[in-house]
């Protein structure tokens, strides 16, 4: 798990430009704080930060190979899980390794493979590779979009990079921000290839660019497939087991301390069974970490999104796989330390977060990376096996537009209500989303004579695979790597989500619940309360200190009028707020309140150029 960027220029000699390459690359530290490389020649420069997971001596990047034709050189960020079984092939084809890095093996693959290497990969990764021997330049990213990658062609090649700062780093790469961007932002419809700065893009999941003399050439590698399911379901429960088990014990392979994200619900209690279950026949105990808010257990109250505290079933879990389990307790002063908030901005690129979702979130991968290198997250389960409340609320099922928005929890609810009226009028955020809703039906796969319920249950199911599961991962990825901590997704592997997609709806809910399919297949490893438990989404601290604190942070910002915030939020409505009941800042209303921060600490920290008209 790394961070990588690179800066092609045809008419450039990047020999001159080391100390761009070096900017860009130190951008990434914290992604990568074991190691740090560069690769330059004449047009071409790479960088490499490196977090070192497999091969700990050997694994330094970026790597090369020396051809009669040219060098053939490689950046890479993540993990590919069949690495082993790729090099046994490799090795039967003539190639010879002296690490037993999984980089290797991927620059080997390119070497044989070339443009369909990328079929041959099971994992999580971003990586470019330059080809001396055609001055080529090929940009892979996963198929599900674990990795992050971000690109910008200029006049004379491409920049690329883990995270939008390494790019931004780059003097050719401008700070503009206009009104498409800042749509996307409040939409939250994860439009493809949005980076929010206007000369950044993202590469989609399951593409790749190849970039030379003549141009740049995009193509897509892979796409949800639409197949019929004729397995029973049985058979289908049984394919699932094995899946995930299969999935966990190739991603428990690493060279550094492992664990398990556990907050008491069905996703993440299945992981940490089958992550114990594994590890208890090499003889170990698995580790596990869970968030939580101090005094939150004896004060909870059940809101829209959740029935139940994360607590007992936390220990429910922890007691039944016999897990060496720590809980990292939080305070609203920890949640709303700007520090903190600044940190999660810097991480992201972009004040897009969700307020103490993301601090906490950022604050235990950090408390986890003292003793962990790599954790396991339940994280996207909800997306392939269907366990959002709006997947059974009626109004949000058939509503036309996403069904995340329609169902308006906390998160999505007055999206755009802290903005001045002239600029909500000019995003208009309303048509824009019915304009991302029609492009993102369109890319749903059709079935012959699939109709009714079950055609809608596909469109959902792929909305939330090709759309709300990257928003989530990015957040994760962020949080995670801005602290060293590399955590991997074993609900991301392709099979699995290939697989669970093309079920019928009726396989998906069988017990007339939400998950029914890994509930069933993981129920051997589950204790009895976390198979009886209803869905609880990502924890959010109660208490109204926090919301007090949000207060008084911005009575800061509303003393000065005349901060480049107010271009974008209305005055009136902080001041509003900054006057309100704490206890009444609750939802929504406290939502609001964190967006405004991030967008004030966003402009102090990255001065963006901000085009409203």
């Amino acid at each position: 798990m790394c961070g990588i960027t690179g800066w092609l220029g045809f008419h450039h000699d990047l020999r001159d430009e080391r100390h761009v390459i070096d900017e860009m690359t130190a951008t990434m530290t914290r992604r990568g704080p074991d190691d740090c490389g560069v690769f330059i020649d004449t047009h071409i420069g790479l960088g490499h930060r490196r977090l070192a997971i497999i091969d700990l001596p050997l694994g330094h990047q970026p790597m090369t190979v020396e051809t009669p034709d040219g060098v053939v050189a490689i950046v890479y960020s993540g993990e590919t899980y069949n690495y082993r079984e790729l090099r046994t092939e490799l090795r039967s084809r003539g190639h010879h390794f002296i690490t037993d890095s999984d980089t290797e093996v991927v620059l080997h693959g390119y070497l044989e493979w070339g443009a369909h290497l990328p079929y041959h990969l099971n994992g999580m990764f971003a990586f470019a590779v330059w080809d001396g021997r055609t001055d080529e330049l090929t940009m892979v990213r996963d198929r599900l979009g674990i990795k992050p990658f971000y690109f910008s062609e200029t006049t004379d090649g491409v920049i690329f990079g883990s995270e939008p700062k390494a790019l931004l780093a780059n003097p050719l790469i401008g700070r503009d921000v206009d009104l498409d961007g800042l749509r996307e932002l409040f939409a939250m419809t994860k439009q493809p290839g949005w980076a929010l700065w206007r000369d950044i893009r993202e590469l989609e999941p399951g593409a790749m660019v190849t970039v030379n003399r003549n141009g740049s050439q995009q193509r897509t590698y892979w796409t949800l497939p639409a197949r019929r399911h004729r397995d029973s379901l049985d058979l289908t429960i049984d394919t699932v087991r094995d899946l995930l088990t299969d999935t966990v014990d190739r991603q428990l392979i690493a060279d550094v301390p492992r664990c398990v994200l556990l907050s008491g619900g069905l996703d993440s209690s299945a992981l940490t069974g089958l992550a114990a279950k594994h590890l208890g026949a090499e003889g170990q105990r698995v580790h596990s970490y869970s968030v939580d808010f101090a005094d939150q257990e004896a004060n909870f109250t059940p809101d829209e999104m959740r029935d139940t505290n994360d607590s007992p079933y936390v220990r429910d879990v922890a007691a039944h796989v016999r897990s060496m389990h720590r809980d990292v307790v939080l305070n609203p002063a920890d949640l709303s330390d700007p520090d903190v908030r600044r940190a999660v901005i810097a991480a992201r690129d972009i004040p897009a977060g969700i307020g103490d979702m993301d601090t906490s979130l950022y604050l235990l991968f950090r408390a986890i990376r003292e003793e962990s290198t790599v954790a396991l997250s339940g994280e996207s389960a909800d997306e392939v096996f269907g366990g959002y409340r709006w997947f059974f609320d009626e109004a949000a099922r058939t509503a036309h537009t996403f069904p995340w928005l329609a169902f308006q929890s906390s998160i999505t609810t007055g999206r755009d209500a802290l903005l001045t009226p002239d600029l909500r009028r000019t995003l208009d955020l309303d048509a824009y989303v019915d304009d991302q809703y029609s492009a993102a039906l369109e890319a749903v796969p059709v079935v012959d004579g699939e109709t009714g319920d079950e055609r809608r249950m596909r469109e959902i199911c792929h909305l939330h695979l090709t759309r709300m599961v990257r928003m989530l991962l990015d957040r994760k990825d962020r949080a995670s790597m801005a602290v060293g901590l590399e955590v991997r997704v074993p609900f991301c592997d392709h099979r699995l989500v290939e697989y669970v997609y093309n079920t019928p709806w009726a396989f998906k809910t069988f017990d007339g619940r939400e998950k029914s399919l890994l509930r069933e297949a993981t129920r051997h490893v589950l204790p009895q309360s976390v198979i009886g438990r209803t869905k609880s989404p990502y924890p959010s601290t109660q208490d109204a200190k926090y919301a007090e604190s949000l207060q008084q942070q911005l009575a800061d910002v509303a003393a000065d009028r005349d901060h480049p915030v107010f271009s974008l939020v209305d005055h009136d409505w902080v001041s509003s707020a900054v006057g309100a009941d704490a206890a009444s800042l609750t939802g929504a209303n406290r939502t609001q309140l964190d967006r405004t921060l991030d967008l004030y600490h966003w402009i102090d920290m990255y001065s963006p150029t901000l085009h409203l008209v």
